[in-house]
């Protein structure tokens, strides 16, 4: 896969999203049926109040610098919600390179609390969505395998959820829960464009998932958010959480996963994963 610079994926973003706005959407006269969908240049430009020749420039991924205000006009124009609005000046301001990607172990405090956590299911998240610490009440609830310090080929978790059958058996809404991962999955890759480890899971989800292949290109973002989980498993029964997402202001390329577990729900899973046990080396 092509290395794909941040101008250039503001281009494709900005591209994407002008080709989806009608001119009645952003407020223009319509003048019959249009050869190629959306808006054209000239008239993001007219609606951001800049030239047409620097937009152009922009979509282009030419090295040009807009300023805070010029981005917030062109969210505007283009009816940015507030998440799309911020992955716009992430492309266009992206921050320093970011450092390599640190081994979970120098944040041991972080991976123990994974394990602490027990019966709420907990998961370490790397900044390309790849699994490094779970508990045994993640192990159940979402049917990972055993964690075992020095484990190779550990889970992703978008793979998981495109490709594992069970998951898309046992959600009857798979499709749209699907397309929501890929939208925050984007949100992060905004982040990371040069990632080599991020590049090989985009060539490979577009080569292996017809829902990614189609998703991918529309450059939908979404940021995530604490949200009430609710499902039911065949051997536990109705199943019920909250969801939060801790990121540590020393580690930003770590994520801290959590489904605090309602009363019930944590008996449950109490039963089903047993005793607790000691992980030896669980922070390494």
């Amino acid at each position: 896969m092509e290395e794909t610079s941040a101008r250039g994926l503001l281009g494709e973003f900005l591209r994407a999203h002008r080709e989806r706005l009608t001119p009645e959407e952003a407020g223009l006269p319509s003048y019959g049926r249009r050869r190629t969908p959306g808006l054209r240049r000239e008239e993001v430009a007219q609606l951001a109040h800049i030239g047409t020749s620097w937009y152009t420039s922009l979509e282009q991924g030419r090295d040009v610098n807009p300023s805070a205000e010029v981005l917030d006009s062109l969210a505007a124009a283009l009816r940015l919600n507030e998440e799309e609005r911020r992955y716009l000046h992430r492309l266009a301001k992206p921050d320093e390179p970011p450092r390599e990607n640190l081994p979970a172990e120098k944040s041991a405090g972080l991976a123990r609390a994974v394990f602490a956590l027990d019966p709420n299911p907990a998961l370490l998240m790397a900044r390309d969505w790849d699994l490094l610490r779970w508990n045994r009440a993640a192990e159940r609830v979402f049917r990972l395998p055993a964690f075992a310090p020095g484990m190779s080929g550990r889970p992703n978790w978008l793979r998981r959820f495109l490709a594992d059958p069970t998951v898309r058996r046992i959600n009857p809404d798979w499709e749209d829960k699907a397309r929501i991962l890929i939208a925050r999955f984007r949100a992060d890759f905004a982040r990371y464009p040069n990632d080599v480890r991020f590049r090989e899971l985009v060539e490979e989800f577009t080569r292996t998932s017809e829902l990614f292949r189609l998703a991918w290109p529309r450059h939908a973002v979404e940021a995530a958010v604490d949200c009430h989980k609710r499902w039911r498993d065949p051997e536990i029964g109705e199943m019920e959480f909250e969801q939060v997402t801790l990121q540590p202001p020393d580690r930003p390329d770590l994520k801290l996963v959590i489904y605090s577990a309602s009363p019930d729900t944590a008996e449950g899973i109490e039963r089903a994963i047993g005793p607790r046990r000691f992980l030896e080396n669980s922070g390494e």
